[in-house]
């Protein structure tokens, strides 16, 4: 039995949601096959090589693989897969995986499996709905499954593995989209699906410069990402990629703190399987606290700058 696993990477790094999903294709056993597709990528291949459990690296450099286009993309992986065994496709349930995957199985005439949180067996999988209120089981009797996976639900794949690298003739140019500019946010903090430690802002802190005011301190302390509400980004405080939540990102930290955040079910979905859970809100009846494992009914104004200045003296 053999699986592929898709790399997404950037400048040469590998995503850390790729080393998660390594970590899902291994419940299949078998060989798995990472594809890292892109131009001028052998740090990227270099790291897939490194993955425990894999198998084989199959390299795809070309100049239209430079950016991690769909339509491209989804052509190379059916190509692959038609001559390759597999069982199973996986990718990350990031933005780069939740556009890929539906694609890969409508070429190959497949149902796709999102989210996927649990393994058990090939073709028995667990996944959630309903905002993250019910987990189902899903069965699968098709001779392929295209799944992504949600990375929080497994450990990062250890490094230390020595993959063989197999070039693989690149896929057609479809021609059919194009980069025509990138805005990144660039930061010197943790990567917030990948941080330890979240400190997240909801629209009780009023304006883009209490966030910052209240919060930067805060998390410089933690050493810890910075989130956000969609209320709050909706409102402007913070940039889209601050975003925690069911139309966000994903996160499960080993502490989240919640500061002016009330707990919409959108919120709650992103961040509720974190390890432990701080919230501060001034209303005792706000959403947050029902999954919260410690809850300061406070102003914020007042209690933040509190815990920044008990933090300086610890």
């Amino acid at each position: 039995m053999k699986t592929l696993l898709i790399a997404e990477h950037e400048n040469g790094r590998l995503a850390t949601a790729t080393l998660n999903t390594a970590s899902a294709a291994a419940r299949f056993g078998g060989e798995i096959d990472v594809l890292v597709a892109g131009h001028g990528c052998d740090a990227a291949v270099a790291q897939a090589q490194a993955i425990a459990g894999a198998s084989r690296v199959l390299k795809v450099d070309a100049a239209h693989y430079a950016e991690p286009l769909a339509e491209n993309l989804a052509a190379l992986v059916t190509g692959i897969v038609a001559d390759g065994g597999y069982r199973a496709v996986l990718v990350g349930a990031t933005s780069f995986g939740k556009n890929l995957a539906p694609r890969v199985a409508a070429l190959l005439d497949v149902a796709a499996v999102s989210d996927v949180v649990a393994v058990a067996a090939p073709g028995r999988y667990e996944r959630p709905i309903y905002a993250g209120n019910v987990m189902v089981a899903v069965e699968s009797d098709q001779p392929l499954d295209v799944l992504t996976i949600r990375s929080t639900a497994f450990d990062a794949a250890p490094l230390g593995g020595e993959a063989a690298v197999q070039v693989v003739a690149a896929g057609p140019d479809l021609g059919l989209s194009r980069v025509v500019g990138r805005e990144l946010s660039k930061s010197e903090r943790p990567e917030l699906g990948a941080a330890s430690i979240v400190v997240s802002g909801g629209r009780g802190l009023g304006s883009g410069e209490n966030y910052h005011r209240l919060l930067d301190p805060l998390a410089d302390k933690l050493g810890a990402a910075l989130g956000a509400s969609r209320a709050a980004v909706d409102a402007g405080f913070v940039p889209n990629d601050y975003q925690v939540g069911q139309t966000g990102k994903i996160v499960a930290p080993g502490l989240y703190v919640a500061v002016g955040i009330s707990g919409a079910i959108q919120h709650l979905a992103g961040m509720k399987d974190s390890k432990v859970i701080v919230a501060i809100n001034k209303d005792p009846d706000a959403p947050i606290f029902q999954v919260a494992d410690y809850g300061l009914v406070a102003d914020l104004f007042e209690a933040v700058p509190t815990l920044v200045s008990s933090l300086e003296a610890a």
